[in-house]
């Protein structure tokens, strides 16, 4: 009887076992599956946004080329005698030869300058118009060289950090005031900005490393379009999703 008793026993207890390795088995299972659908969502997720960050770029470059065309197109006859010049990949206008722009260490503009301005900014915001819905920001963009009399450092880059600032908000001043349309003036005290540098962005001579002083005093007028945030949007999204 003891014996049948433990046949019984066993039987039961290897049922049990079977039993509960099944269930251990299905858990593993489901959990294993759990994982593969969220694998392959982020997955799908992030094809979305690569796909969407292609769609943009491809915009962004169509956008691009498009307003340095109209740019070009409209200034080309002009930048000889302004000294200026068109930057393809950057949408970026630069007034060089600083004698022509401002007197000798002060934010007033040249009468020579005021002309020049004058004559660009009305037609300059004419060409942007017509990429309002695809433009973020234009920053009117001031630089100077390192140089300031005898000092050097952080005792020259912060006076010419506040003559860089003084610069652009005057050339700022200026464009403002010769624009007649109630609509552009709104457009640019909404869209434009005057960004001074100072010297942290001088350029250097094409032989050497050493700065090219002269070339390194400059205004830049540059056009920031929406197709730039939009694509650090998504990468800072996918970039924290992936932390």
């Amino acid at each position: 009887m003891s014996s049948l008793d433990n046949m019984f026993r066993s039987r039961h207890s290897k049922k049990e076992d079977a039993e509960h390795w099944i269930g251990i088995s299905d858990l593993m299972s489901g959990l294993m599956m759990m994982f593969l659908f969220i694998a392959v969502a982020y997955m799908y997720y992030v094809q979305v946004e690569r796909e969407n960050i292609k769609e943009i770029a491809v915009a962004y470059k169509d956008t691009q080329v498009a307003i340095y065309n109209d740019l070009n197109n409209e200034f080309r006859s002009d930048l000889p005698r302004w000294n200026a010049s068109i930057d393809r990949n950057t949408l970026q206008v630069t007034f060089n030869n600083p004698e022509v722009l401002f007197r000798s260490g002060s934010p007033e503009l040249s009468t020579q300058f005021q002309a020049m301005l004058s004559d660009f900014f009305p037609r300059y915001v004419a060409v942007l118009s017509r990429y309002r819905g695809a433009i973020d920001e234009i920053r009117i963009e001031g630089h100077t060289s390192s140089d300031w009399g005898t000092l050097h450092g952080d005792e020259a880059y912060f006076p010419n950090m506040a003559l860089s600032q003084d610069r652009t908000r005057s050339v700022l001043q200026y464009v403002l005031s010769k624009l007649t349309s109630g609509a552009d003036r709104d457009w640019v005290r909404s869209s434009f900005a005057a960004v001074g540098y100072s010297s942290s962005r001088r350029l250097v001579d094409a032989s050497s490393t050493a700065e090219d002083a002269a070339r390194s005093r400059r205004v830049n007028f540059r056009v920031i379009t929406n197709s730039e945030l939009q694509i650090r949007t998504i990468i800072e999204r996918l970039d924290g999703n992936q932390r």
